[in-house]
């Protein structure tokens, strides 16, 4: 570590320590404001005041003392919670805006009541976004009675509810809510062609827990609501059948990080003699093109168990990060298909696109942003770049006593996966409850297989039966338990030792405490500081070691197995050194990742200035600030939408080419920012254009019978899904220099150079 990275590390450890200085001063002042003495009636007048205070223009900040105090009474006699100074210290911060890293079991879910409680005083609203939609309906209902008994109104959304059911918990005081849902409902606004129809009111403030998450790791996650899904389609057997007769290296090839695949020279004429069609790089032969290439990645770099499941007759996402279902949610229509006929199952072709908004621009749209999360430090240059936001460590309740054992590191996989049985089986037999956690769905189920066949029994939690992981996870601290996980499995439920009984969380304690085994390392050391944190919550002994083999899919990638040159053994290595490469390797990836990520952010990021430009309008005419007749109204409102999915059309298939701008040595971003501010530019005047001819062709009635004769009527029917982006980034990240040249100029040298080398016309 040089000298720079040393001063700005001690640097941001002095910030934090400076701010935490701070908030324990504050937190003193909010202890001295004793309220034991009073009667539940004076605490009620007193949040009576409080708010007329903040509606009157008094700033928070000089309510925060006195709000505090109440909320730490108010829990502790509504739910008998006295709340730690750690806990008191941690909602300071995140009233000033800041993402706090608090760790597992110190108690997030009541640090956040009281910044929601201060910021609702305002009659505004807070949103507090969850990770799913149990933990909403579960933290409504647990600090629900804080909030009710102060004079506050508090609801939870869930996915499902009826549009009357969602207007009244938006309107509420605070709204538990996950950020997919609260989005897609927000996209539906953005659609709707009355006023009554939607169900958000303007965005205040939002706390986002399990902000890396949420933050980061699903950031660019699209969110899309389009038309309802058109005929179904099987015409890509036949793409599948010539992918299946291609082989690797002789036929295609793969990026370095095996991100990508592409054909090369043998595997195109060898798919234009399946095809027979000619050269298969012509223009005219472009949907062949992109329909094999479809085919090519979901047989190649796709697969079952790992990337996704079959579950009821249907392919379900698997969550990259997490290892979870992630519930609906498709790949690009082209790759969906494809993935459908390599599974015999059909595919509905997507609708029309009316609206697309990433989890990011979602919640950039709240003026007031803080979050929470155990994991965030490592990350923290992104939370700034993106969202300006600033991490503050809050220190735990009790100092955490866990041990992080260095890395296990084999030669190879049987011999990893033979000593993780082993170590398994010994540690059951004392009794110490163990959390596995694994790559895929396929290797926890393989794990299970054989801990059965030595004795062992667990649970498994994966992708195939999520709907029981929190009663799973919360007895995974249990004597005796052993707990088969993917990666974030049961997120945001506490491991309790003993699985929730003291006189067990004894004995428990006296055996070490939870071990969590990891049988891999992740892209992230932020994905596996998640994993180690549901060990040693609140003080508690616990221990968590890694399992890595030299063939695992990583080391792979970054050649780890021809950089170690060790004869085969059954042995774990001893590498200190091999250790602090992997170390190394973790952080260049994540450095890698964010430089993607800001890449693809460069081409959203106009594309959503542009949306909110167009919205503003949109809100403007939905409610009524812009005079005009209902009839204007409703034509104005239907052409913006057009024009819209128009533009959304158009710059999807710009995305797909736009990459072969760097052959004509000008730079792809700015050649896709100036098509589409050109496109962009148009629409006024088409909606101008469209709505004059619609209003004489209406002769300016108002009657919404005909104006549903004339087709100016929101679509009958849509849907609401997320599309994985992950192929659109890997695509984007292995587009590069000699890839794109020998990928596409196969053609324009083929021509140039067949006279001369009498190359073979196929």
């Amino acid at each position: 570590m040089n000298i720079a990275v040393k001063l700005m590390h001690r640097f941001k450890d002095y910030d934090n320590r400076s701010k935490l200085k701070i908030y324990q001063d504050q937190t003193e002042l909010i202890r001295s404001r004793n309220l034991q003495a009073w009667e539940d009636s004076q605490l009620q007048a007193e949040s009576l005041r409080l708010q007329k205070e903040a509606r009157s223009g008094t700033p928070l900040d000089e309510l925060l003392v006195d709000a505090y105090a109440l909320v730490c009474e108010a829990a502790k006699r509504t739910l008998g919670l006295q709340p730690y100074d750690v806990q008191i210290m941690a909602a300071i911060a995140l009233h000033e805006r800041f993402l706090i890293e608090q760790h597992t079991g110190e108690g997030k879910t009541l640090s956040a009541v009281m910044p929601a409680y201060l910021n609702a005083l305002t009659g505004e609203g807070v949103h507090v976004l969850t990770f799913n939609d149990y933990l909403a309906k579960r933290d409504a209902g647990w600090m629900g009675p804080v909030y009710r008994f102060l004079g506050l109104t508090v609801q939870p959304v869930q996915a499902g509810m009826s549009l009357s059911r969602k207007r009244e918990a938006y309107a509420a005081d605070i709204t538990y809510v996950t950020a997919k849902e609260a989005g897609f409902d927000y996209l539906r606004d953005t659609i709707a062609l009355s006023e009554a129809d939607t169900v958000h009111r303007p965005f205040h403030y939002v706390i986002v827990d399990e902000a890396d998450s949420l933050l980061l790791d699903e950031a660019r996650v699209p969110l899309v609501i389009s038309g309802e899904s058109g005929s179904s389609i099987s015409d890509g057997i036949l793409f599948a059948e010539v992918a299946r007769q291609l082989q690797p290296v002789e036929h295609y090839d793969f990026d370095e990080f095996q991100r990508n695949v592409y054909l090369n020279e043998a595997g195109a004429a060898k798919a234009e003699s399946l095809l027979g069609c000619g050269n298969l790089y012509d223009s005219h032969n472009s949907h062949l093109l992109t329909s094999l290439n479809c085919a090519l990645h979901v047989e190649s770099l796709l697969n079952k168990d790992i990337d996704y499941i079959v579950r009821d007759g249907k392919i379900e996402q698997i969550e990259e990060y997490t290892g979870r279902v992630a519930e609906n949610r498709y790949l690009p229509d082209g790759l969906q298909a494809a993935l459908a006929v390599k599974e015999g199952l059909q595919w509905s072709v997507g609708g029309r696109i009316l609206g697309t908004i990433t989890l990011q621009h979602f919640i950039s749209l709240y003026p007031g942003i803080c979050g929470m999360t155990a994991t965030a430090h490592a990350s923290a240059m992104e939370f700034k770049a993106v969202y300006m936001l600033q991490v503050v460590q809050i220190p735990p309740n009790r100092t955490n006593i866990r041990i992080d054992h260095p890395h296990m590191i084999y030669t190879h996989k049987e011999a990893k996966f033979k000593a993780l049985v082993q170590e398994i089986s010994s540690v059951h037999k004392a009794g110490r409850p163990i959390l596995i956690g694994t790559s895929s769905v396929q290797e926890s189920d393989m794990l299970a297989e054989a801990l059965a066949a030595a004795g062992v029994p667990c649970q498994v939690l994966n992708a195939k039966n999520d709907a029981e992981e929190a009663g799973i996870i919360a007895k995974a601290g249990a004597a005796g338990a052993v707990t088969v996980s993917t990666n974030m499995a049961g997120r945001g439920v506490d491991i309790r030792l003993g699985g929730g009984d003291p006189a067990q969380a004894e004995v428990v304690a006296k055996l070490g405490g939870l071990y969590v085994i990891g049988t891999h390392v992740n892209e992230s050391v932020r994905i596996d500081d998640q994993l180690r944190g549901r060990s040693g919550r609140q003080g508690d002994p616990g221990a968590s070691v890694f399992y890595v083999s030299l063939e695992d899919e990583l080391m792979l990638r970054f050649g780890f197995d021809k950089a170690v040159r060790v004869p085969r053994q059954d042995e774990a290595l001893d590498g200190p050194l091999l250790r602090s490469k992997i170390a190394h390797t973790q952080r260049v990836i994540m450095s890698q990742n964010f430089d993607i990520h800001q890449e693809l952010n460069g081409y959203s990021d106009m594309l959503e200035d542009q949306r909110r430009i167009l919205y503003a309008e949109r809100l403007g005419i939905l409610q009524g600030t812009k005079p005009m007749s209902p009839a204007e109204q409703r034509v104005r409102l239907f052409y913006i939408d057009a024009f819209w999915a128009d533009h959304l059309a158009y710059v999807s298939y710009l995305r797909e080419s736009i990459h072969l701008e760097s052959l004509a040595s000008r730079s792809p971003i700015d050649e896709f920012h100036m098509q589409i501010s050109q496109a962009y530019e148009q629409i006024p005047a088409k909606i101008d254009h469209e709505t004059a001819n619609m209003l004489k062709r209406l002769n300016g009635s108002n009657d919404p019978a005909k104006w549903d004769e004339f087709g100016l009527k929101s679509p009958p029917s849509t849907r609401t899904y997320i599309i994985n982006d992950q192929y659109l980034q890997n695509k984007r990240s292995s587009w590069t220099g000699t890839t794109v040249l020998a990928y596409w100029l196969r053609p324009v040298l083929r021509k140039l150079l067949w006279p001369v080398l009498k190359l073979p016309k196929y």
